[in-house]
């Protein structure tokens, strides 16, 4: 191809991309659909005499995926990913594997192949960083759910740097083979140390260095050396460019100069990445789009119900609240960049069908278009949520994320008692993970050299492997029980009043034990499924019937988990009598009765209460606690209402009308008071 020639190109693909970006800009449509169909225009596949030279695109869209995954990585040192925290870790993790694993069980229902089934899954399992951001920046909305969205899209994105790697894996010669998947994800472990370790020995020091002394063009060109070279060393070692390209970002980041950097290299990523979504489009064939259009609505409706579903569920446990929670699931129930990275990896290696990039396209668009409208309207949806709840599960909710907001600002976590199981249950469930693929994929060949073939054979694997994998999920069981146990003693420790005897009569009450116990079943059930379900999910190509296991287990801790919260409700009722008669006692402080703050020494669990006294002129006078729709605005809970006279009421009523110098005492985290308190008109 002559240089002329090359011009010409760039010239159809810029001109065309920035005509139709500049009407989807004016009709408030998102532009990387409009990327999209430019290269659908300029591609061979429609009669438009616009037609660009695909072999050109592709490699410049190469380009725009390594600056892609390279200004992600600049923004993400190890501090931040330590910062972000446990929770939303687990989050990511739990909502990236149940999407993966339903999306597989769709895929199979719809005639996939296991491997094709494996890269449907994960190109749902991810949401779109840049969408977000936009939708975020464009309502103005910081603080509050989005750090939560933020958070988990930072381990979204870990996550879909190691998916990538593992299918690039699978797609070069791997396939589904177990031992081989093993050793691959055993080279891949020691390539990322290897590249890690090596680069943060020289290449922060390297940055400060020339960032001190030399211009921000130099800091550029070292920068974006760093980026091709990890890209190049990832690619010779047999990983995808991207993986390298990341890594180099992390290390950029970790001089401290990441920010800088990401500044400087933003408007190559942006043309770059531009290419990219053109070259996508350029891929598609109308008429592809139009066979798959079925799989395109199921898929669709996979991303719009499951997505939410898990980052809702997550967010939950992890002590966020029902309403933040559920913003934040709506907010992510779309795919983006990374969705087409992975089904171009399956579609070109020849492990899936051509028309999954058509698939992934079309499930991205139809998501794009409709993640504006849902996130504008994610408040009114949580709050929707949060009324349809019953009172008894809401007032849990209120003292659970009041629980999980203390243990996570305690300056000396548990970690030394911590550290052993969490090791133990990480290295159980590998193992677990292990022995059954190797018993779906090995087993059967040993069966065959010693003469077994048939139900015999399938008899002697499975009674096999169910021996050697029952310790390994005895020890998970009893490390998940451990942790919740050590959190749920970290938040409410054990304090026996001798004066108050047991239900026998002979031995001293533990008071805290009702609250302990419906806390401590809510941790195993959180890290039951944040274990449980990406186990599923990485067996699920070799052993159907993962699902219908956790569907028993969830039943069978749903039935636990409603015993404890009525057990919960009772001890709140009887809590709120108290709370009640404390606060009629004289107050010695302007906003707190004095009896309030030693209310923990008396009821354990019921820590961090706060009181609110509602002034003449305060909009909520002569309403009630459901026209202010207190619980689903905030994610308090109002336990006793204290009236002059020594008039009030414990539990009120939501229909409870309030009146001026009412004495309310609340539950729930710091956020929810925070906000409760402005709903009042009341300052802290």
């Amino acid at each position: 191809m002559t240089f002329s020639r090359v011009l010409v190109e760039l010239v159809v693909v810029l001109g065309t991309a920035a005509v139709i970006t500049v009407a989807f800009q004016a009709l408030r449509l998102p532009v990387v659909l409009g990327y999209v169909l430019a290269g659908l225009l300029i591609g061979p596949h429609v009669p438009v005499p616009l037609v660009a030279s695909p072999g050109l695109v592709h490699v410049l869209s190469e380009l725009g995926v390594i600056l892609l995954m390279f200004t992600v990585g600049t923004e993400l040192r190890l501090s931040t990913i330590a910062r972000v925290g446990v929770p939303a870790a687990m989050t990511a993790l739990f909502e990236v594997a149940l999407v993966i694993l339903v999306g597989m069980l769709v895929a199979r229902a719809l005639g996939f192949a296991p491997v094709e089934a494996l890269f449907a899954g994960a190109c749902l399992g991810i949401s779109s960083t840049m969408l977000v951001a936009k939708a975020f920046e464009e309502h103005g909305w910081k603080g509050g759910f989005t750090e939560i969205v933020f958070a988990i899209l930072v381990f979204e994105d870990l996550i879909a740097i190691v998916l990538l790697a593992i299918l690039t894996g699978v797609a070069t010669g791997a396939g589904l083979d177990g031992p081989e998947l093993v050793r691959m994800v055993g080279r891949l472990g020691g390539f990322l140390v290897a590249l890690l370790v090596g680069g943060l020995i020289v290449v922060p020091r390297v940055l400060r260095f020339v960032a001190a002394r030399a211009r921000t063009e130099t800091l550029l060109i070292v920068s974006l050396a760093v980026c091709f070279g990890a890209s190049a060393v990832a690619d010779h070692a047999g990983y995808s460019v991207a993986l390298g390209a990341f890594i180099a970002g992390v290390l950029v980041a970790e001089s401290g100069h990441g920010h800088a950097v990401f500044e400087l290299v933003k408007p190559f990523r942006d043309v770059f990445a531009m290419v990219f979504f053109v070259s996508v489009g350029m891929s598609i064939q109308p008429a592809e789009l139009y066979a798959e259009l079925p799989a395109i609505l199921v898929f669709t409706l996979v991303v719009l119900l499951v997505k939410p579903l898990g980052v809702a569920i997550g967010g939950f446990f992890a002590g966020n609240g029902v309403r933040p929670a559920v913003r934040a699931g709506i907010s992510l129930s779309q795919i983006g960049e990374l969705s087409f990275v992975i089904a171009g990896i399956g579609a070109t290696s020849g492990v899936a069908r051509p028309s999954l990039l058509a698939i992934a396209v079309g499930v991205s668009c139809v998501t794009t278009l409709t993640s504006g409208v849902l996130i504008a309207r994610s408040d009114a949806a949580a709050g929707a949520v949060a009324r349809w709840l019953p009172g008894r599960v809401t007032r849990f909710e209120s003292f659970y994320a009041a629980w999980l907001g203390r243990l996570r600002t305690r300056p000396v976590t548990p970690w030394r008692q911590l550290r052993r199981p969490a090791v133990v249950l990480v290295l159980d469930a590998g193992l677990l993970v292990a022995i059954v693929i190797a018993a779906a994929t090995a087993a059967p060949l040993g069966a065959a050299a010693i003469g077994l073939v048939g139900a015999p054979a399938r008899m002697a694997i499975v009674g096999g492997a169910a021996v050697i994998a029952t310790p390994f999920v005895v020890s998970l069981v009893r490390r998940v029980a451990v942790i919740a146990r050590i959190l749920a003693l970290e938040v409410i420790p054990a304090r026996v009043d001798p004066a108050l005897p047991d239900a026998a009569g002979s031995v001293s009450l533990d008071l805290g034990r009702a609250p302990r116990r419906s806390l401590t079943v809510m941790l195993q059930l959180g890290l039951g499924l944040v274990v449980a379900v990406p186990i599923v999910a990485a067996t699920q190509p070799f052993v159907p019937g993962g699902p219908l296991v956790i569907m028993v287990v969830v039943l069978g801790l749903v039935i636990v988990v409603r015993r404890a919260l009525r057990d919960f409700d009772g001890h709140v009722r009887a809590g709120s009598e108290m709370i009640l008669e404390l606060m009629r006692q004289p107050s010695e402080a302007a906003h707190e009765p004095a009896s309030l703050a030693a209310v923990e020494a008396v009821l354990p669990g019921f820590g961090g209460l706060a009181s609110v006294t509602i002034g003449p002129a305060s909009s909520a006078v002569g309403r009630s606690l459901a026209e202010l729709d207190l619980r689903a605005r905030t994610g308090a809970t109002v336990l006793a209402i204290a009236r002059g006279q020594g008039a009030g009421m414990a539990t009120p009523a939501p229909t409870e009308p309030l009146a001026a110098g009412d004495v309310l005492a609340m539950a729930g985290s710091d956020e929810a008071i925070a906000a409760a308190r402005a709903i009042f008109d009341v300052h802290a």
